[in-house]
């Protein structure tokens, strides 16, 4: 895309992931743990694409996989980061296809998993 504005794309993303990131915290407050996880995955795929945009100067992909948009990104993703965006791919999926549901993960796993997706978010946003 010529003439792509960089900082104009990357504040749109940065801004999703951290209302989708403070959206998932209220969704898992209030019991909805698949609906949170799935912000929680939203959050961390906007925080990527961010990056993405800033690094590449092109609009990112239009994918949720995680572990592909940190390719596209450059990043060197570690096996604990990677496990962690592995895991939350889970709860993309749950959230967009119905034949995808599996039980609701329980409220410890729901911590968990939130915890690790503020940890990616905080971990993308400290780089350009």
């Amino acid at each position: 895309m010529p003439g792509l504005d960089r900082e104009k794309h990357a504040a749109f993303w940065k801004a999703g992931a951290e209302e989708d990131l403070a959206a998932a915290s209220r969704l898992l407050e209030s019991g909805h743990r698949r609906h949170g996880l799935f912000f929680a995955h939203l959050a961390v795929e906007k925080a990527l694409k961010r990056l993405a945009t800033l690094r590449t100067g092109e609009v990112p992909p239009k994918s949720h996989d995680l572990l592909r948009l940190a390719a596209v990104a450059g990043l060197a993703v570690d096996e604990e980061r990677g496990v962690s965006m592995a895991r939350l791919g889970r709860f993309c999926m749950e959230g967009r296809y119905p034949e995808s549901w599996a039980p609701p993960p329980s409220p410890e796993l729901a911590t968990e998993v939130l915890e690790q997706a503020k940890g990616l978010v905080a971990w993308l946003s400290s780089m350009s």
